[in-house]
């Protein structure tokens, strides 16, 4: 990888996902409004990211230029729970939506990240760092998760218009 800046957009992507997942768990949770219905929207995410790796191991390389939409989707999923406009009828439905395309994104994004040559560097700090983040995080009084929520999925959001905009060719 030539662009050092680009290099570490999937870094960012990995540990973001990471650090963000307690706060979007607490949104799902509320989202669902019982146990049994939050368990089968993460066996929805669970089965929606297999599809997500499979396709991505199954389709020609020349799909790796769709990884800054792939950015752009999970930043607009994150932003739009953030800024959820539904009524409480329609939450849930919009949940298992959000659900199913958040983890075909994240499963896709995956199987990418896995092939990339920074990988295993990216393995070793993404741990570091979400460790770091968390006690960081851990000192902030939150009122509402929503603030984290848009605020990692702006992130995603410019993290995939900046990839689009560089106009290199896109990593291996």
């Amino acid at each position: 990888m030539k662009n050092k800046t680009a290099q570490y957009i999937p870094l960012v992507v990995t540990v973001g996902q990471v650090v963000i997942f307690p706060y979007y768990i607490l949104w799902l949770k509320d989202a669902s409004l019982s146990y049994l219905l939050f368990a089968w929207m993460f066996a929805a995410f669970s089965f929606s990211a297999a599809w997500g790796y499979r396709v991505f191991q199954t389709t020609k390389s020349a799909n790796r230029f769709m990884i800054p939409f792939i950015y752009i989707g999970m930043g607009l999923v994150y932003t739009t729970v953030g800024n959820m406009p539904f009524t409480i009828e329609l939450l849930p439905y919009v949940a298992l939506v959000l659900q199913l395309i958040l983890g075909f994104l994240q499963g896709y994004f995956r199987g990418w990240h896995a092939k990339q040559e920074t990988y295993h560097l990216h393995v070793t700090s993404h741990y570091l760092l979400v460790g770091m983040i968390m006690i960081g995080l851990s000192f902030i009084k939150v009122v509402t998760p929503v603030f984290f929520l848009t605020l990692f999925g702006m992130i995603l959001c410019i993290c995939g218009v900046y990839q689009i905009r560089r106009k290199r060719p896109f990593e291996k």
